[in-house]
């Protein structure tokens, strides 16, 4: 007996459906999350040895090179994304990305903690199951010194990061506040 198309996609569908958004969650979690406090530590690392200008490149180089490496290593689609990008190019966010990003600032601005603002969801792309997976990235103190108010920046810094990012619209958050975050698309 042959089934209905619609059934037919329903039925090739549900074991996805069916598995524990947690365990996923919890497994690309730990996957991709490890990224961030190697990117915070060569920061802070290329802040003392050469001042804030001296750690551009960690988040413009660096930091793509170890989340590419990731990539390659999954075969997942990660990537940082923010509403106010440094580098339109590499941040910006899809529709989904851009309203979790929203929520995230709602959840934030009614008294969540930055650090453990998260979002998990199964979604079809192309006719697939995808996990998305977002984790904010709050600004912490060594961000300051390059997001910090435009005011507080020194003229040269302003005038390297114009250098590197003509479009910049990454300015003026406060310790805390979400910068952006960190998004995965695992293919399910």
């Amino acid at each position: 007996m042959k089934l209905p198309v619609s059934i037919a996609l329903l039925v090739c569908t549900l074991p996805v459906c069916a598995q524990d958004l947690a365990a996923l969650s919890a497994e690309t979690r730990s996957t991709v999350l490890p990224v961030i406090p190697k990117v915070i530590a060569t920061m802070q690392e290329a802040v003392a040895n050469e001042g804030v200008a001296g750690a551009i490149p960690v988040c413009k180089d660096l930091a793509p090179q170890l989340i590419g490496k990731k990539r390659a290593e999954t075969g997942w689609d990660i990537r940082r994304v923010s509403l106010k990008t440094r580098n339109a190019e590499r941040g910006t966010p899809d529709a989904w990305e851009a309203a979790q990003l929203a929520d995230f600032d709602r959840r934030a601005a009614s008294g969540e903690k930055a650090d453990t603002i998260e979002k998990s969801e199964i979604v079809t792309v192309d006719g697939r199951p995808v996990l998305r997976y977002m984790k904010a990235l709050p600004v912490s103190e060594i961000c300051l010194g390059c997001h910090g108010p435009v005011e507080g920046l020194d003229a040269d810094l302003r005038q390297k990061l114009a250098d590197h990012y003509p479009n910049d619209r990454a300015t003026g958050y406060v310790k805390g506040q979400i910068r952006g975050a960190l998004t995965v698309k695992r293919p399910l």
